[in-house]
């Protein structure tokens, strides 16, 4: 149960409006709703009944409000009393994907130095296995990183984002018209990130299946090397579309089609269970609040 879902239900049902909620937020009107259905799925009741009289709670709705202040509350005393009352001071490690480096660093930075302006912040940028690594031997405080489909017993794991994945290519090397399938693929160069990455594993099992392999698949650690090598011709990649949305927009890239449902792609936070302190998890918590704004 997410803080900012609940300060959404409380601005609802105290202004009774959706739409004067949102203009308070600073959010859209179906921002705002999303945020009140992902609510109302977590505790599986129905919180607002909505007509043409207006927006009013349910009882399940009424029954939630006094909790949902006295939480908001909570968390917000905790907040000054770390944040002004004692302000945290020395260094915290934080290890991250290139990925998500390379489109939130910059702002994830601003926002934990507006909040913890006497931290220093030690980066790592790396791939999630090494990562992992990191984080289960001690060397790493809070990893941002590619959600693993075997999570490991002694980290704490929880969602970030998740991403669709394109499949793109310079038109110079291929065009749209000539791919409908993944044996198409199969006969161009391909560009993956490193290997066991979770995204190079997906496309060792998506042509598994295949008579014919990739005769290449170049792999690269770096995010803008990626995006480089590919609108020169080198490959085809599969991408997050957040990382080639202005190539796509300005014709340097086009969107490949074929016949395979590509899955999302899903990042975490992760930090250690046995790590008592709680500046990981707020780090986390606020992180989570300046990419899902977006």
């Amino acid at each position: 149960m997410r803080l900012r879902n609940l300060t959404t239900f409380v601005k609802v049902a105290r202004l009774g409006s959706f739409h004067a909620a949102a203009q308070q937020l600073h959010a859209t009107q179906p921002a705002v709703s999303a945020r009140i259905v992902a609510l109302e799925d977590d505790l599986g009741v129905q919180l607002f009944v909505r007509d043409k009289s207006g927006t009013r709670l349910t009882a399940r709705g009424t029954q939630l409000l006094p909790y949902a202040e006295k939480l908001l509350a909570i968390s917000q005393e905790m907040r000054e009393q770390i944040q002004q009352g004692t302000p945290q001071r020395g260094s915290l490690r934080i290890g991250i994907t290139d990925t998500l480096a390379y489109l939130w660093l910059a702002p994830l930075l601003q926002h934990w130095r507006q909040q913890y302006p006497l931290m220093s912040f030690e980066l790592t940028c790396d791939v999630t296995p090494a990562l992992v690594a990191q984080l289960q031997n001690h060397q790493l405080d809070l990893a941002l990183m590619v959600t693993q489909s075997q999570a490991s017993p002694e980290l704490v794991i929880e969602p970030l984002c998740s991403y669709p994945q394109y499949w793109v290519a310079s038109p110079a090397l291929v065009s749209p018209e000539q791919i409908s399938s993944t044996a198409d693929l199969s006969q161009y160069p391909l560009l993956s990130f490193p290997r066991d990455t979770r995204p190079w594993h997906y496309l060792r099992q998506l042509f598994s299946s295949l008579r014919e392999q990739p005769e290449v698949i170049h792999t690269c650690s770096s995010v803008a090397n990626l995006i480089a090598l590919t609108c020169q011709g080198v490959g085809i990649a599969l991408l997050p579309a957040p990382l080639i949305q202005q190539q796509l927009a300005s014709g340097e890239l086009v969107r490949l089609t074929t016949d395979q449902t590509i899955p999302e792609l899903g990042f975490c936070c992760s930090w250690r269970l046995d790590d008592d302190r709680i500046l990981p998890r707020l780090l986390a918590d606020s992180g989570r609040e300046v990419v899902l704004a977006e």
